[in-house]
């Protein structure tokens, strides 16, 4: 299979969501550069890093496990360069 490199930066919503204990979160690089996405919670404390480190374009995904954590809402916030976005993930143990 022949993927396009990504035009954009992209952070999508994770699936499923809600969950229960795991989540796929994907996201897009369109240009080699530093990414972080990190999960934090209403308060904004951060919970964990899961990605910190620099990264070729494309597509990616990573499978996130609240095994430790009560259920509520969280976050997913990506930086990659001058880009930004985050997502809301409600776990629901």
């Amino acid at each position: 299979m022949n993927e396009t490199r990504p035009v954009h930066f992209r952070l999508n919503q994770n699936y499923p969501n809600p969950f229960n204990v795991s989540t796929i979160i994907t996201y897009s690089v369109s240009e080699e550069t530093f990414v972080s996405l990190k999960i934090s919670d209403l308060t904004g404390r951060e919970i964990e890093t899961l990605i910190y480190k620099k990264q070729n374009p494309g597509y990616y995904h990573v499978i996130y496990k609240a095994k430790d954590l009560a259920s509520g809402i969280y976050f997913v916030r990506m930086k990659a360069g001058n880009f930004q976005d985050k997502k809301s993930m409600i776990l629901m143990k």
